[in-house]
């Protein structure tokens, strides 16, 4: 029996509190930079749990769930044609849910290595740059104006 990725995901931006962002190459693309991602383990698993899971899966970081920003917004986005194959036969789309969570710069990161090669951390804009994702370039933009945008 085949088991299909679940079309629903959490996209999670880690920041330093000097408004840089941790980001990830992926180890099956190289030259692909991204946040955290991941799909659902299962229909009905929490999404913060999903996004604590996927911090820790993907970095060694423990996340609390009541230190994980849920920003009540998600995005759908065409799944790439080269990763569809992961998906039910007929799904072309998926949802991301949006978190961010504050951590230390010297936060201990141990990567997963069958995800990831290396990481880094950029400011905001280099950050968004970098990613080869509109979604997450996109949140990174937002988290720019939700966290360090000047009061006025």
């Amino acid at each position: 029996m085949t088991v299909y990725k679940i079309p629903i995901s959490v996209l999670v931006i880690l920041y330093s509190s000097d408004a840089e962002v941790l980001l990830l190459e992926r180890a099956d693309h190289p030259g692909f930079w991204q946040s955290v991602t991941g799909s659902l383990d299962a229909e009905d698993e929490p999404l913060v749990e999903a996004a604590c899971r996927e911090v820790f899966e993907e970095t060694g970081l423990a996340i609390a769930p009541a230190d994980m920003e849920d920003w009540s917004f998600s995005q759908n986005y065409e799944i790439f044609a080269h990763w569809r194959h992961r998906y039910a036969p007929g799904v072309t789309e998926n949802t991301e849910h949006v978190f961010s969570a504050a951590i230390a710069r010297a936060s201990d990161v141990r990567l997963s290595p069958r995800e990831h090669l290396r990481w880094k951390w950029l400011g905001l804009e280099d950050a968004a740059e970098a990613c080869f994702s509109w979604t997450n370039a996109k949140a990174i933009q937002e988290l720019g104006r939700r966290r360090f945008a000047p009061s006025v």
